[in-house]
């Protein structure tokens, strides 16, 4: 049997492509249910993308969510076997807010997750993640976080809970005038208040970033994250890969590494991942892990694109 592939929507098209890439790379297909039991996702609701979620009462009485989230349920099922690296993917429907419409969406989402990850999986994942935007369109860029940098400055300045989720909020949104004054509420002197302003403006590809850094005054002992993630990337990854420090997700489960990528012609990022240690932590799983989710729904903007 053949199949018209002229018939298939961009989307599906893109869909089918990235499945054959995670099979080809070795990672093995997961499928769950439309719905989950609502505790795991009211238990890890700062997780989620919207803390909304559709609720329904099953017959048995218990109260059932239809899916917000892949991850959480991915999580939930693992099981850690020593140094051996659980590799998954998917293609899933999620419902939850739409970002574009404000409104619930049923939205289609493909990915990877690793799980028991160490420093080869996560460069592999990286790689992975580039490959995926070469699918989607070969105008792209692949923007990372080093969480560390950004936690051992902001440890050092001893911010108290609230001005710290203020100050992280301000660098997501590269807001740098209330950037400036959530520092000047919180005591932070105007020179420390610049470092954390330069580094939320900085941008250098990985191997440039520890004189990038250095420059905006980031202490010496943090440089060696920004080295480390260069060691990391596979050589294919050279010249495609920016720091971005504005791109923090949620750093209650991420560590490590945060990062979004981009293509021409979509104004949000269409692939967003990171290492989720912490999230492990919490639901009682040790090892480390690392994934991402590309939003294929965003890629009808392309579609009209090609259109026009």
């Amino acid at each position: 049997m053949t199949i018209d592939t002229d018939i298939l929507k961009n989307e599906e098209k893109i869909s089918f492509a990235l499945r054959s890439l995670y099979h080809r790379r070795g990672y093995a297909p997961y499928r769950m249910s439309k719905f989950e039991e609502y505790e795991l996702y009211m238990k890890n609701k700062d997780f989620l993308r919207s803390p909304q979620v559709i609720t329904f009462t099953d017959t048995n009485g218990k109260l059932m969510a239809l899916k917000p989230d892949v991850t959480l349920s991915i999580v939930r099922t693992y099981r850690h076997v020593p140094n051996e690296a659980q590799k998954l993917y998917y293609d899933e429907n999620v419902y939850r807010v739409s970002e574009s419409a404000g409104a619930f969406r049923e939205i289609r989402q493909a990915g990877v997750e690793c799980l028991g990850a160490d420093d080869a999986c996560i460069g592999e994942v990286l790689g992975l993640a580039l490959e995926s935007l070469d699918i989607v369109s070969p105008e792209n860029r692949l923007c990372v976080s080093p969480l560390g940098i950004v936690e051992g400055m902001l440890d050092a300045l001893q911010l108290e809970n609230d001005a710290r989720r203020e100050v992280l909020r301000c660098m997501g949104e590269k807001n740098i005038h209330e950037l400036r004054a959530v520092c000047g509420s919180a005591g932070v002197t105007p020179q420390d208040a610049e470092k954390l302003t330069g580094l939320t403006l900085c941008t250098a590809s990985p191997q440039d970033a520890a004189k990038a850094l250095a420059a905006v005054g980031c202490p010496e002992v943090l440089l060696g994250e920004a080295e480390k993630l260069a060691a990391m990337l596979p050589p294919a990854c050279a010249g495609r890969v920016s720091l971005d420090f504005s791109i923090l997700g949620d750093m209650r489960y991420y560590n490590a590494l945060a990062f979004q990528g981009y293509v021409r012609g979509v104004p949000s990022g269409i692939l967003s991942g990171g290492c989720y240690d912490r999230l492990l932590k919490r639901m009682g799983k040790p090892g480390r892990a690392i994934g991402f989710a590309c939003y294929l729904d965003k890629l009808e903007r392309l579609e009209v694109r090609a259109r026009a």
